[in-house]
């Protein structure tokens, strides 16, 4: 690709996001971010979905709250498709291509995956979400609603089927068994493609050898003990707003605490550079509370939390200050805790999500993408190998867990856009209306804090 040299005063800014353009890519003027994440969504097969009008702004800051919007730009204003690499490494093809331009109905067939479809000799197989209407998350934390992504992106469906067991025994040799200390190597599920494509009912199988040990490195950096901070109020004792928000602060302060401490024990910490941890840490610090809040420590926030939340009495002031984006965000936030009061995700399946959404190569500023991309897809293949394996009567599993992700990183973002002053109010709405829930259906323990071994509900 054509690039230029860093000037300040070059006023080229990327055609889709408006940050600052690094050259012409895949036919038109655009910035790393956007180059990567247009070919990783052509390469990858990915099928976006918006939540909104499919108009939603495209800016440096928001350019990762929509990746449908974001692909339909890239093509809109001329990314040619046909300049990537088939076997996906760097540098384009076909360089004398420029800017294409493609009809309404052909945008279509792309963003709704039907093109990706009539590609391959076999059909791709889909998961049903049973009306569901999140997104599913790819290896590299996109949102990919229709097809389970390709283990190893330069390998057809049907290729890998043509080559059968002979093909599954030798890849298996060569991602398993080859130590992974100084090389990313990835686990691709290539054996279990006939399975997963609904050729064969789910049979159970053994675990992949590696997947175990990075699994339980994984739950050894967590903190699974419960959040320290008192949240015991005298019965009769009315809190005020300015209470509740001190109490929430210092819960924040907590969770924001244990997720440092953490990163600092994660596996694969020392092989990170102080910048791309940092970088990391800043973009995804609430995503990693959330999710937290919604899994494992989900007994505390929605019990002795609530507890303190049903003392406060909003003023009418406070009421007609909740904007409907504050209703929006609270019925999506109860939708996310039932989602996970239902799927019942295990510390493993939690500490792989964890990991999965803090390795995320879209975020501006990062030095090594590859390094964290290789890091993604390794986590992602366990989990869901520990998944499959675990639960072999779900193979729906895996994806409900993993269209989690882009609706946490979204409520996230939205979160940190609320007015200070109408958290207390949004805490009391949602943990009211999903503690109800919490209650009738209690066996005991967290509905996120099941052990190995225990069976989730339907």
């Amino acid at each position: 690709m054509d690039t230029w040299e860093d000037d300040a005063a070059d006023p080229r800014v990327c055609l889709i996001c408006g940050d600052r353009a690094t050259g012409l890519h895949y036919g038109i003027i655009s910035c790393e971010g956007c180059k990567g994440f247009f070919k990783r969504s052509i390469c990858n097969k990915r099928v976006y979905r918006c939540s909104r009008d499919k108009n939603c702004e495209m800016s440096r800051k928001q350019r990762n709250r929509c990746q449908y919007c974001r692909l339909l730009k890239c093509l809109q204003m001329g990314m040619n498709r046909k300049a990537i690499r088939e076997d996906g490494m760097p540098g384009g093809r076909n360089k004398s291509i420029g800017p294409v331009q493609i009809t309404d109905e052909e945008i279509e067939r792309i963003m709704s995956g039907q093109e990706f479809k009539e590609e391959a000799s076999l059909p791709e197989h889909t998961w049903s979400n049973n009306g569901d209407s999140s997104d599913h998350s790819s290896p590299s934390n996109g949102a990919s609603e229709g097809n389970q992504p390709s283990p190893a992106s330069t390998l057809s469906s049907n290729r890998s089927l043509e080559m059968g067991g002979g093909y599954t025994a030798a890849a298996r040799d060569q991602y398993i068994n080859t130590p992974m200390n100084t090389t990313y190597q990835l686990l691709p599920h290539l054996f279990s493609y006939a399975t997963q494509s609904g050729l064969l009912a789910p049979q159970p199988r053994s675990l992949y050898p590696q997947s175990h040990p990075l699994v339980m490195q994984l739950v050894a950096a967590e903190d699974l003990a419960p959040l320290a901070t008192p949240m015991l109020i005298e019965d009769g004792y009315k809190v005020t707003q300015v209470e509740l928000f001190a109490l929430l602060c210092r819960l924040a302060d907590e969770l924001l605490f244990r997720q440092i401490s953490w990163i600092k024990k994660l596996p694969f910490f020392c092989e990170l550079s102080i910048e791309d941890y940092t970088c990391l840490l800043s973009s995804t610090w609430q995503e990693l509370i959330l999710l937290s809040c919604l899994t494992i420590y989900s007994a505390q926030i929605f019990g002795d939390l609530a507890d303190v939340t049903a003392k406060y009495t909003p003023s009418d002031e406070e009421l007609q200050g909740f904007s409907e984006d504050s209703m929006e965000l609270m019925e999506r936030l109860i939708y996310l805790f039932r989602k996970f009061h239902q799927l019942k995700v295990s510390n493993e399946e939690y500490a792989c999500m964890k990991a999965i959404n803090f390795l995320n190569q879209d975020i501006r500023g990062l030095t090594n993408v590859s390094q964290l991309e290789q890091l993604n897809k390794r986590y992602w293949y366990v989990c869901q190998d520990y998944t499959e394996y675990k639960y072999p009567q779900q193979p729906k599993r895996f994806p409900e867990i993993m269209m989690c992700l882009p609706e946490i990183r979204f409520m996230a973002g939205k979160l940190v856009n609320v007015p200070l002053e109408q958290l207390p109010l949004l805490f009391k709405a949602v943990l009211h209306s999903c503690k109800s829930s919490f209650i009738s259906n209690r066996t005991g323990s967290s509905p996120c804090l099941t052990t190995t071994g225990t069976s989730p509900g339907n």
